[in-house]
């Protein structure tokens, strides 16, 4: 089979540079293209994920319904925030009608919006991440963790925590800024304490500013990512149990340590079972499709 079209959009910009370049490929028939294929487009494109789109039209006054998958050269995610970004973005830059666009977003595990909008030369885009689940890490789970981040077992202090949206991750307090720059984790010994506990990763954030700016970084080499440039649902995770202190909307900063500055917005507003969050970025589509390079392209 032919190699699918490639659009790299550049999610979750940091004032309207960088971000985090992600793979677009709409899936439209003939194309059907196995697993073992979506998890070599993003070597192919030199990302660290891609995302999957295929649109089914919605009613005459609904929007349409929109299927997304998530790939990394490791296999399938459940869920990848930056990675929606990038779809809701490349989609509105496809869309003739004015006004925002909107969709009905569907992944394996549920149903939810999203929205996106010109903001200036770019894309906004936002959407539900949907609900978050927060528990305190066991004893063992915190020190295999520390050790492999290279944190000594108390620089973390007593707010460490397990966040699940679609899989679990833990979220690690530092100090400063400073402190998370520094940070050399031994990215060998982080995927063996994340397989053996089943953790999406590690994701390390500073103390937010009176104004809800701080700054992250994401270790998930378990997914073979060592670090992301943006994650946006780590994030939104971040922002559901830092709602309870009454911190209701954050500004993060990522990708500063990759030399790819992004930004990511989480806002939190009070709901029936918890804080709901909104998600979203700035983002920079590549209009340009192109055939991946290397292995995909041989098989065609």
């Amino acid at each position: 089979m032919s190699a699918p079209p490639v659009t790299l959009v550049r999610a979750c910009l940091r004032d309207g540079a960088c971000g985090s370049p992600t793979a677009v490929v709409l899936e439209e028939a003939p194309l059907n293209l196995s697993d073992a294929e979506r998890r070599r487009v993003p070597v192919e494109a030199g990302t660290s994920h891609a995302v999957y789109v295929r649109v089914r039209p919605g009613g005459t006054h609904e929007p349409p319904v929109v299927d997304l998958r998530f790939f990394t050269v490791e296999g399938e995610l459940p869920a990848c925030g930056h990675g929606t970004v990038a779809a809701l973005a490349y989609l509105a830059s496809r869309n003739g009608a004015p006004g925002p666009y909107r969709a009905t977003l569907r992944t394996a595990r549920r149903v939810f919006d999203g929205w996106s909008e010109p903001h200036g030369a770019h894309l906004a885009a936002a959407f539900d991440p949907g609900p978050v689940e927060l528990r305190e890490p066991t004893g063992a789970e915190r020190a295999l963790a520390l050790s492999a981040l290279g944190m000594e077992p108390g620089e973390s202090g007593s707010d460490m925590r397990v966040a699940a949206m679609g899989r679990e991750r833990l979220l690690v307090p530092v100090p400063h800024r400073e402190s998370l720059a520094a940070l050399t984790p031994d990215l060998d010994r982080l995927r063996d304490a994340c397989d053996r506990f089943g953790l999406l990763g590690a994701y390390v954030y500073s103390p937010p500013s009176p104004s809800g700016s701080l700054a992250a970084r994401m270790f998930a080499p378990s997914i073979g990512v060592p670090e992301d440039i943006a994650n946006a649902n780590s994030s939104a995770c971040l922002a559901a149990h830092l709602a309870g202190s009454g911190t209701a909307e954050l500004t993060i900063d990522m990708g500063d340590a990759l030399g790819s500055p992004a930004t990511i917005t989480a806002k939190a507003h009070p709901g029936s079972q918890g804080p709901r969050i909104q998600l979203g970025g700035t983002a920079q589509v590549d209009r340009e499709e192109r055939e991946p390079r290397g292995a995909l392209a041989a098989n065609a």
